[in-house]
């Protein structure tokens, strides 16, 4: 994917053109219009920050709320910002849509339970996922690595970091696929998100009555020991670790892997530092896969609280602003040769992850399970390639994320492994 020289009329947003490759849209934004004004697909409209400089201002900026009550509430009613299904299921207090000194106190609570030491002791049970997995379907010499990889992966892990029974995890697979799968019919997503919901309310119920070392049994001691988490507050908080734990991490392994695939002098040279078992290698290869094709698009939503100037354009009370990290990430203000990857780039200060006091609290997680997916993926299948013209590969549809619906691919073969996932 490549910037073309940014000329002529504002290049068409939103439609299939752009879905497959937003970054010459992009580049005519930054170079013409930095904050654009634009339509949404939902009608809704809202202005575009394109411009790393002024982007990472906006993420940064308290005028800036959080709270989709900023907004206008006929819009916010009808469902068309925010989490779909959120409203209708009672979650809509979360860490995504609150400003402080809620944030601060919620924030405070999760940092609490949801600590460096919790992921990096998770490492073993991601890679154990991550070979199981690949076991399942390494004998056919063929896979989705969607369906078959990025996607359950994700799951199954942060359903072990919450503490979901292992015999509940399928269903949470089930949900999350229609969360995922059912994007543009909005009562399969609120049927997904009330059933994740209520079991969730259920499931921090029982472990008051017998904590164990999970992520929520941790949420739980937090709000013990000081100040209180509603019940509804922790099942909204679960929610929202599982929510942005999962898509973020799909698309990362997808978009990654993708990107990869496309590249094969880069994909050769980390197969070489992960094959010398060089973690550093791979830790920069997967801070330049989130610069280059990173798993959110656009930064949730932001509602300008008083009226504000960025960029050069005057944004008045109650109007809504998303920050296009894509956009930011590609700069060439910021980045040299910003549409090559680089494996090895050094000073990479993307914003795939945000940037402020709403960074996203699972960013450690992400690259964990990125990490640990692609060195897997890189290790047991050394000839992995694409399987389709890339062309004809297709990306879901949505504003936040940036993922792929599918990535089939080929390899040679492997005998003897094992097919289960748990």
């Amino acid at each position: 994917m490549t910037d073309a020289a940014p000329a002529g009329d504002m290049p068409e947003l939103f439609g299939r053109e752009f879905a497959a490759d937003p970054y010459p849209a992009y580049a005519w934004l930054r170079a013409h219009a930095p904050v654009h004004k634009a339509v949404l697909p939902s009608g809704v409209e809202a202005w575009l920050v394109t411009r790393y400089a002024d982007a990472r201002r906006a993420l940064a900026d308290q005028r800036l709320s959080k709270n989709p009550r900023r907004h206008n509430p006929d819009a916010h009613e009808r469902g068309r910002v925010g989490i779909p299904g959120e409203r209708r299921a009672n979650l809509v207090t979360h860490l995504l849509n609150i400003d402080p000194p809620d944030h601060t106190r919620l924030r405070r609570l999760v940092s609490q339970a949801f600590t460096p030491r919790r992921v990096a002791a998770f490492e073993p049970r991601v890679r154990q996922l991550a070979q199981r997995l690949t076991d399942g379907f390494a004998e056919r010499g063929s896979a989705d690595l969607i369906d078959e990889f990025a996607f359950p992966l994700p799951i199954y892990a942060i359903c072990d970091l919450l503490g979901v029974p292992r015999e509940d995890q399928d269903d949470f697979r089930r949900w999350a696929g229609m969360m995922l799968h059912t994007a543009g019919r909005r009562g399969g997503v609120q049927r997904a998100v009330k059933r994740m919901r209520e079991y969730l309310a259920e499931l921090i119920h029982r472990k008051r009555a017998s904590l164990g070392d999970d992520l929520i049994s941790g949420l739980i001691r937090a709000s013990d020991h000081g100040e209180q988490l509603t019940e509804q507050e922790a099942a909204s908080m679960a929610f929202i670790l599982l929510f942005a734990g999962f898509e973020t991490t799909v698309n990362l392994i997808g978009n990654g892997m993708l990107a990869l695939l496309r590249h094969p002098g880069e994909l050769a040279r980390l197969r070489a530092a992960v094959r010398a078992g060089d973690d550093g290698a791979l830790a920069v290869a997967v801070e330049e896969l989130l610069r280059y094709d990173g798993p959110v698009e656009v930064a949730t939503w932001r509602f300008a609280a008083e009226p504000l100037t960025l960029g050069g354009a005057r944004i008045e009370r109650g109007e809504a602003v998303l920050v296009v990290l894509a956009a930011a990430n590609r700069d060439p203000e910021r980045f040299a040769d910003p549409d090559r990857l680089d494996l090895s780039r050094a000073d990479n200060g993307h914003l795939g992850y945000g940037h402020g006091i709403h960074y996203c609290l699972g960013a450690p997680l992400a690259r964990l399970e990125g990490r640990t997916a692609i060195r897997t993926l890189l290790e047991r299948l050394p000839d992995i390639r694409l399987a389709v013209d890339p062309a004809g590969l297709r990306w879901r549809g949505g504003l936040i994320m940036r993922g792929l619906r599918s990535l089939p691919v080929e390899f040679t073969p492997r005998e003897g492994n094992e097919a289960s996932v748990m």
